[in-house]
């Protein structure tokens, strides 16, 4: 019996492509956060508050930073996923895994936007 072909068995989630996509988007969109934040910070002033204040004040930045928070949390889930389905064989605990971090991620994101929208 040949397991090449239209005959071969694919079981799984079929997550492959569309993750790794996501997590590609995800990694361009957390480096140019990355960049605009540098070279907003780089701009001349003395550092304290004032001046971190200054850099996230401007609306474009709290909304440029609030898609940074999603695509890190996003980016986080995808990789914690993938490690919870990969390492983790018993259902039920991978299950509890993966609600915990779903959860955790959530309140992470959740406290990052507060701050920020808080500034």
């Amino acid at each position: 019996m040949s397991t090449f072909g239209s005959k071969r068995l694919v079981v799984g989630a079929h997550y492959g492509l569309r993750d790794w996509l996501a997590q590609r988007v995800t990694a361009v969109l957390m480096a140019l956060f990355t960049v605009a934040v540098l070279i907003r910070f780089l701009m001349p002033g003395e550092l304290g508050y004032d001046h971190w204040y200054g850099v996230f004040a401007p609306q474009w930045m709290k909304v440029l930073t609030f898609v940074a928070i999603l695509a890190l949390a996003y980016h986080a889930w995808v990789g914690v996923r993938d490690i919870w389905m990969d390492y983790v064989k018993p259902v039920g605990l991978r299950l509890a895994l993966q609600v915990f971090s779903i959860v955790w991620l959530l309140g992470c994101a959740g406290w990052a936007i507060q701050v920020l929208w808080r500034l």
